[in-house]
């Protein structure tokens, strides 16, 4: 399993029964047969590789083949995840619904099973665990508090990271590195503490890794996002709200493109905690869709021109004949008979006239 991407150069994590006489010999630093190259075939972090000619002293190999994907991040680009672990912070920096949504949204976008960690038990009171407990389990999740200063309270959580590949996210500041340094305690990830100014956390995850955790499966930590891209049309964005499909696995809407705002037949109403933080992402949704499609109708009226000597230039497209530009061979038949013309006035002028005889 691919654990590392840097540059050409790939850390690759051996199977237990790799090499029975080097099993000392856990991970192996890898470069990508140039045929993979050609092909097209790219190496992310948790692919299954087959390696061949191992340097076993040099501690070297080559990567051969990537077998199939079972599932496929692009933010951050890692493959083979089973689950997404989506650690906020409780206080420091303090947890905010709309950002919490977004993260939320996101994750529910990519289909995997979400594990939700709020973190920094220790700086609130019992009442302030008890409120975002009750609320969000409103919202449809049953949040794990934990604090990364009391080993106790990860207990739980280890046993929800077993087995497989589970992706850390969460915006920066929340104690995403300093979990994976108390779950493994090897990976000695640099964290930083939160921006009193900003009211924020710093990024200090760089790049994907995986780490291998003691009671089997893997880590990956990720560069933290304050804000990450809502890539959805405005009609899937209700799928990616539990408190919406709850209710519309019980009554369905009139129309099947109800973007439940007011819609007539609508079966969503307004009685629940997120709806305004629903409409304000149904919003930028809307606001997207528009800016890509006057994006792709600006792109549709230019046309690239390459010169005799490779250079390029736009032009606007012009979609009526009457307005086309006239071609060269026209243009050149137009000069041809313009000298025909000319030479034959010339020829006139020089013969002697009649009126002087």
């Amino acid at each position: 399993m691919v654990t590392v991407v840097q540059a050409n150069f790939y850390w690759v994590h051996l199977s237990s029964n790799a090499h029975p006489g080097n099993r000392e010999k856990s991970y192996l630093l890898c470069t990508r047969r140039a045929r993979l190259k050609k092909i097209g075939q790219q190496v992310m972090v948790g692919d299954r590789v087959r390696v061949e000619e191992p340097d076993w002293e040099g501690g070297r190999a080559a990567i051969a083949a990537v077998y199939p994907r079972t599932t496929q991040l692009d933010r951050p680009p890692i493959a083979n995840v089973n689950q997404i672990l989506l650690m906020f912070a409780l206080a420091e920096p303090d947890l905010d619904p709309q950002q919490l949504s977004r993260f939320l949204v996101k994750a529910e976008s990519t289909g995997l099973d979400i594990v939700l960690c709020l973190n920094k038990q220790d700086l609130v009171s019992l009442e302030t665990c008890q409120h975002w407990q009750a609320r969000l389990q409103e919202w449809g999740y049953a949040p794990m508090i934990t604090s990364v200063r009391g080993k106790g309270s990860l207990d739980a959580l280890t046993q929800r990271l077993k087995g497989g590949i589970t992706v850390v996210s969460g915006p920066s500041g929340v104690g995403k590195s300093s979990l994976i340094n108390q779950l493994v305690p090897q990976a000695t990830l640099r964290t930083s503490a939160v921006s009193g100014k900003l009211g924020r956390g710093r990024h200090t995850t760089r790049h994907v890794e995986l780490f291998e955790l003691s009671e089997g499966g893997f880590l990956a930590d990720t560069p933290g996002f304050n804000q990450p891209d809502l890539l959805c049309s405005p009609e899937s964005l209700g799928r990616y709200f539990p408190e919406i499909r709850q209710r519309l696995a019980t009554n369905q809407c009139q129309f099947k493109d109800c973007l439940h705002r007011d819609e007539p037949g609508c079966a969503i109403e307004s009685d629940w905690d997120r709806y305004d933080l629903y409409l304000a992402m149904l919003e930028d949704a809307l606001t997207q869709q528009e800016d890509n499609a006057q994006r792709r109708e600006k792109a549709a009226a230019i046309k690239v021109k390459v010169g005799d000597r490779g250079q390029t230039r736009q032009e606007p497209l012009l979609r009526t004949k009457t307005h086309r530009r006239p071609s060269r061979r026209s243009q050149k038949q137009a000069l041809d008979d313009l000298r025909y013309d000319l030479s034959e006035l010339t020829e006139r002028l020089d013969e002697p006239d009649e009126l002087d005889d």
